[in-house]
């Protein structure tokens, strides 16, 4: 994870290379990822919370505490407690009620692998996000590492349970005959239940000589995180960069050939490779800059090196870029 005071902010988007969607998220615009913002909180903030760039890149947000948490990677339960001691979510372990008010919370990235309930937090984010609007706040995600890799198809950290997690989603998911919306954003108030009575049926244990489970499971996360498959288009509605107000936040690390190529263009052409079918696309399409490789926004692990460790090249790098950016960068070992 990584957050950065940023006070470039016009200029970045000057080099970005494309002409930024402006909205101002207020009572007159409704929809399900900003819900509204109450005007009357929003004066009360220093004014409406502005977003531009789609899926979002940068965010005036007047007056508004921020509060950043990345790395949930599947734990429902240290997710609640994070953002209950951050006082965005009610204590109540049978609801999800945000209780943040004007806050600005950015979930940055990582919200995959490891852990079981995947779903159960992108939905509780989701939720917590409308929620947020009608008081003046808002909730952001930011794609990190884990993101992209399962759109890739690479599920190499997944836990079982999570596999588990994504078959019962899809039996889930009839009962609401194509209501998407109203099927995800209600997923966290009953995906407990469903673990609690999928555990008593005869399958629901993962046996090291159960093929036919494992090849369900698979064969489930995979119709929903490929590319253009639902869970993977949620994916792609949030950014790899966001910017809020003079901060960034990025997973891995935000380096100046990246500025420089266009943090904009980066978020967009991401989304739409989440977005595309697997007929369509081929690994040329994969946003490398972001995605894949050792100094790519969601891999590099430069500023969580010791300096010591940190090689000539990287800071010639740096010192070689015509913005000359100057930053503090706080990031995690561990992507």
């Amino acid at each position: 994870m990584a957050v950065l005071p940023f006070r470039l902010r016009l200029r970045t988007a000057a080099i970005s290379g494309l002409s930024p969607s402006t909205s101002v998220v207020c009572p007159s615009r409704q929809h399900r990822d900003g819900g509204s913002f109450s005007c009357r909180a929003a004066a009360a903030a220093g004014g409406p919370i502005i977003v531009s760039g789609d899926p979002p890149t940068f965010v005036s947000a007047p007056g508004r505490r921020i509060v950043a948490v990345g790395d949930l990677h599947g734990d429902l339960h240290q997710t609640r407690a994070a953002l209950v001691m951050a006082g965005v979510l009610s204590a109540e372990s049978d609801c999800h009620v945000w209780t943040g008010g004007q806050t600005v919370l950015v979930q940055v990235g990582d919200i995959l692998d490891r852990g079981e309930d995947e779903i159960a937090i992108l939905s509780l984010l989701s939720s917590l996000n409308v929620q947020a609007k009608s008081q003046g706040g808002a909730v952001f995600q930011v794609n990190g590492n884990h993101e992209t890799m399962n759109v890739e198809g690479d599920f190499r950290y997944v836990d079982p349970g999570s596999f588990d997690e994504c078959i019962r989603f899809l039996e889930y998911l009839e009962e609401f005959d194509g209501e998407w919306d109203d099927a995800f954003l209600n997923w966290v108030n009953v995906s407990q239940r469903w673990k609690e009575e999928y555990r008593v049926s005869p399958n629901g244990d993962w046996l090291p000589l159960n093929f036919v489970k494992k090849n369900k499971g698979f064969a489930a996360r995979a119709s929903l995180f490929k590319q253009g498959g639902p869970l993977a288009c949620e994916l792609a509605r949030h950014p790899v960069v966001l910017n809020v107000n003079d901060w960034m936040f990025c997973h891995g690390g935000l380096l100046p050939h990246h500025v420089e190529y266009g943090i904009e263009r980066i978020n967009k052409e991401v989304s739409n490779w989440m977005q595309c079918s697997n007929e369509d696309s081929d690994d040329t399409n994969l946003p490398f800059m972001a995605t894949r490789g050792y100094d790519s926004v969601v891999w590099t692990r430069l500023y969580s090196q010791d300096s010591v460790e940190r090689t000539r090249r990287s800071w010639d790098v740096r010192r070689s870029n015509p913005l000359n950016i100057c930053y503090l960068l706080l990031s995690l070992n561990k992507h």
